[in-house]
């Protein structure tokens, strides 16, 4: 019955082809933009004139997507929308935006508090035992004062007078969580109109900045006190702004009404507050509260000591960036000031407290460091460089004081740093050792030459007078945190040899006693440095200490972090193919060290993830020609990775060599089912057909194995989708491959087809069935004079046979078996009464004939019209998909081999769903 139709594959192609039309240089072309003219009558048009209002012209058709949107583009629609809209802003609105406005005064580039202010409570700490004092009692004066002024001491004074609160015994978080709940008091009170009460808490808070009892805490302390004062202020600004805006939003006639009574108000409301500051009787609590700086600069005068003056400057000028930073002279007036007071920090007073607190100078003085880089950040922001010229004098002549040196180092631009490095290395050498570490000073050099580059004649000399002072450090972790800094310095501006004496170096001092466990941080930070500025790999490992400084990574986690890092930079920047023995040892033995990580309790993603690196270091290696020592390679690669799967499969297809002993060592079935696949299409396109036979026949042969469901991203899945496109994939192979002279006709079809026959597949399914559909397109191609596509010197079977009788029988006799199967499985589909399922079955066989088939036969043809009745006898097929096959039919049938089509048109006939 079975009959395949002729096919000549080089005319269907040119039939497919879409025509080519010339194209003029004036026509319409897709990406020409459309001209479109527009002619409006004038106004002053004659009477009886007959012009059109307007009109408008165009040479090519209209834009599909403007005339989906009639002409309008919703995005500016929107925009006009918005825009002719009438701007209103509630109070809160004009206060934040006035607010948003003084902050850009600074910009961006200005670092702000908040970015410091936790990394100022990480670094001081304190285990000793802390307390709060806070003090509401009264304390009239018998002095004579006027009555206004009596009045507000009374409201100090009455509220909860009398009333002593002292905690005691404090931890560092419980100090923290105290000052937070008073925080928390201060806005209820304020926000239930006990205004009072809320400068009381402010009042108190503002005392406990004197209070330098536990003095290692003190910074911490005033972070966490500020937060109190910025509160106050902020909800003092807020009331104050909020009674100036209610004006500037009122109608104009009740806005000159009632400005005047509102103008009075506020300004009776301010000048309250200042009154009420006023009366405050200590100096820090009037200092915190009070908004005029230059008085308040004066006034810092008056604290005698010399860390809660800092402290108090430091915060005077972050008030000053965020409400007056044109205001210079009081951030210059308050860092000349500070200057003045260093002459105290040696003096008796503040010996004697140290000597009480058991805290040494040098740990005395870095107390200072948050609040003096503070103010030099603040007064070096936009300075010009007239002014910090000034200032860095200021600090030559007042000498000796490395705390202040260092943060000028901090604050100042690096450009500015950087070109005048040397005359702070002169600075750095007349500092004592005693009262700060010289290598501190040279840490923060560092960093500004990290960044900007000094005079290229003096690079050296900065380089050999730094390390001198770093490699006589003793302490193997103050070594490594300023050795680290330099090595950016020294990858930047130099070759691999003084890159190679700084790792010498380091290695020198960490290896004793095993220091490099407690510098691992900073070990990689120094390799990721050097990664980032040595992308030539043959440069990198020529280094001779390159290797031994990754020894030194002796934690598993850490040592396959640096190699992930080191293979990421190299996938990223090899771009060329590499052969080099030195490359491909070290990234041989870097590879080694990710794959021995992984164990049982590796993660999947892990492993993948290590996969692709040693992929990626596979992929970049090449011998050209020597095929033997790629070869080598391979195998050696081979024998390392055996662990990660991934990698084995990248191997295969790198190399078809030993693929017999590695493919079957997987543990994917279907990896194995696609590497055998694709070692045989190597194999065939290479000439070696007994090679290709025995991994097509081992692809058959493992079939059976497939599970019927197979885990997919942690979830189970039916495994037939993946197994139709795998034999759908082996069949378009099978194509050119020629049959063996001992197997006998189309023994790999045969082979498969019983195994799939043999195959348990799931219950209710049809693949069985959809696979017999898919062979009979093959064996409908195995059957013309020419193949649809065929390899370079490998005779297929249209060589072997030449379209012998016997050969298209033996065909033929397979289609028709095939056939009678899906046949059947149709007619067990209508008992089950599985309607859909057989429709959508018989409509396939119904295209497969159509497409394949001879339909000048009148059993074929008969059977095909029975299979479109079947398919769409229950209204279970696409009717859109029906019509368009019939036009395709119609269409096919003016071909003149096809005219027989058009009778097998006529009888088919379309079903509505109903």
């Amino acid at each position: 019955m079975w009959r395949s139709r002729g096919r000549n594959y080089e005319a269907e192609l040119q039939r497919c082809r879409p025509e080519g039309a010339p194209v003029e240089f004036g026509d319409y072309h897709p990406l020409k933009p459309i001209m479109v003219t527009d002619t409006k009558t004038r106004r002053g048009a004659r009477k009886g004139s007959t012009s059109s209002s307007s009109s408008s012209s165009s040479s090519v058709p209209p834009d599909p997507l403007s005339s989906m949107l009639d002409g309008t583009d919703p995005l500016s629609m929107f925009a006009a929308a918005s825009a002719s809209e009438t701007p209103t802003m509630s109070h809160s609105d004009l206060g934040r935006k006035k607010k948003e406005q003084d902050e850009d005064a600074v910009g961006p580039d200005f670092e702000p508090w908040s970015s410091k202010r936790g990394e100022i409570l990480a670094r001081f700490t304190t285990t000793e035992k802390l307390s709060i004092n806070l003090f509401m009692g009264s304390d009239r004066g018998s002095s004579a004062v006027s009555e206004k002024v009596r009045t507000r001491l009374e409201e100090l004074d009455d509220l909860e007078e009398g009333s002593q609160r002292e905690l005691l015994n404090l931890s560092q978080q419980d100090y923290a969580n105290r000052i937070e709940e008073l925080n928390q008091s201060l806005k209820e009170a304020w926000a239930s109109d006990q205004k009072v009460k809320a400068l009381k808490i402010v009042i108190q808070c503002s005392k406990l900045l004197s209070d330098t009892s536990v003095i290692q805490f003190y910074p911490s302390k005033f972070v966490l006190i500020t937060d109190i004062l910025d509160t106050f202020g902020r909800l003092v600004y807020d009331r104050i702004w909020t009674m100036y805006i209610y004006i500037l939003s009122l109608p104009q006639p009740r806005h000159l009404q009632e400005a005047q009574y509102f103008s009075v108000t506020s300004s009776e409301t301010c000048l309250n507050w200042f009154f009420k500051i006023a009366s405050i009787r200590e100096l820090l609590p009037r200092f915190g509260i009070r908004e005029t700086l230059p008085r308040l600069t004066a006034m810092i005068r008056g604290i005698g000591d010399p860390l809660v003056a800092a402290y108090a400057r430091a915060y005077l000028c972050r008030v000053g960036m965020e409400v007056a930073p044109q205001l210079k002279d009081s951030l210059n007036c308050n860092f000349f000031d500070l200057l003045g007071t260093f002459r105290q920090i040696s003096g008796e007073s503040v010996q004697n407290q140290l000597v009480l607190q058991r805290v040494e100078t040098p740990e005395y003085l870095t107390l200072y460091s948050p609040a003096i880089s503070w103010i030099l950040q603040c007064i070096a922001y936009r300075a010009p460089e007239i002014l910090l010229t000034e200032m860095m004098e200021r600090c030559k002549k007042l000498g000796n004081n490395a705390l202040l040196l260092n943060s000028v180092m901090r604050a100042f631009s690096s450009e500015f740093v950087a070109a005048r490095a040397t005359d702070f290395i002169g600075m750095i050498k007349d500092c004592d050792e005693a009262g700060f570490p010289k290598h501190l000073l040279f840490g923060s050099l560092g960093r500004s030459l990290a960044c900007s580059d000094p005079p290229e004649s003096e690079r050296l000399t900065i380089l050999n007078e730094a390390w001198k002072v770093i490699t006589k450090v003793r302490n193997p972790q103050d070594y490594i945190n300023c050795a680290e800094i330099w090595v950016e310095f020294t990858c930047r501006h130099f070759t691999k040899r003084e890159v190679n004496t700084i790792l010498a170096d380091i290695i020198k001092h960490m290896t004793p006693d095993r220091a490099f466990e407690d510098a691992y941080p900073q070990l990689q930070s120094v390799i990721r440095k050097i990664l980032n500025y040595f992308h030539d790999f043959s440069v990198l490992f020529s280094m001779e200490r390159f290797l031994s400084f990754l020894d030194m990574f002796q934690k598993d986690s850490v040592r396959v972090e640096v190699c992930r890092s080191i293979m990421e930079v190299f996938i990223k920047h090899q771009v060329e193919l590499t052969r080099d023995p030195v490359i491909l040892n070290a990234m041989l033995h870097i590879c080694k060290t990710m794959h021995d990580s992984v164990n049982a309790l590796t993660l999947e993603d892990e492993k993948r993830s290590l996969a692709l690196l040693i992929i990626g270091f596979i992929r970049m290696v090449s011998f050209g020609r020597d095929f033997e020592q790629q070869l080598s390679f391979c195998v050696e690669a081979r024998a390392t990775f055996c662990n990660l799967e991934p990698v084995l499969v990248q191997l295969i297809h790198t190399v078809n060599h030993h693929t017999f002993i590695t493919i079957p060592s997987l543990s994917s079935i279907f990896s194995r089912l696609s590497l055998y696949l694709l070692s045989g299409q190597v194999a065939l396109a290479n000439q070696c057909l007994s090679q290709a036979d025995a991994f097509l026949k081992a692809a058959v042969s493992i079939l059976p194995e497939v599970p019927r469901s197979i885990s997919v991203e942690g979830k189970l899945r039916s495994s037939e989708s993946f197994l139709l496109d795998f034999i759908n994939n082996f069949l378009a192979t099978v194509l050119v491959v020629p049959d063996h002279p001992e197997h006998g006709v189309l023994y790999l079809v045969r082979g498969l087809l019983n195994m799939v026959q043999d195959y348990t597949w799931e219950d209710n399914s049809d693949a069985k069935v959809r696979v017999y559909i898919s062979a009979l397109p093959l064996l409908a191609a195995m059957c013309q004079e020419t193949y649809l596509y065929s390899i370079p010197k490998v005779d297929s079977n249209e060589t072997l046979y030449g379209g012998d009788p016997k050969f298209l029988s033996e065909i033929n006799k397979l289609c028709e078996t095939l056939i009678g199967q899906i046949l059947d499985h149709l007619k067990a589909l209508s008992r089950d009464e599985s309607t859909k399922r057989q429709g959508a079955v018989a409509f396939s066989l119904f295209g497969i004939l159509l497409a394949h088939g001879d339909l000048r036969n009148n059993k074929l043809s008969q059977l095909a019209v029975n299979l479109w009745n079947l398919s769409h006898k229950h209204g279970h097929c696409e009717t859109r998909i029906s019509v368009r096959t019939l036009e395709y039919m119609k269409h096919q049938a003016q071909q003149p081999n096809m005219v027989h089509l058009s009778d097998t048109v006529q009888r088919l006939t379309l079903q509505s769903r109903t």
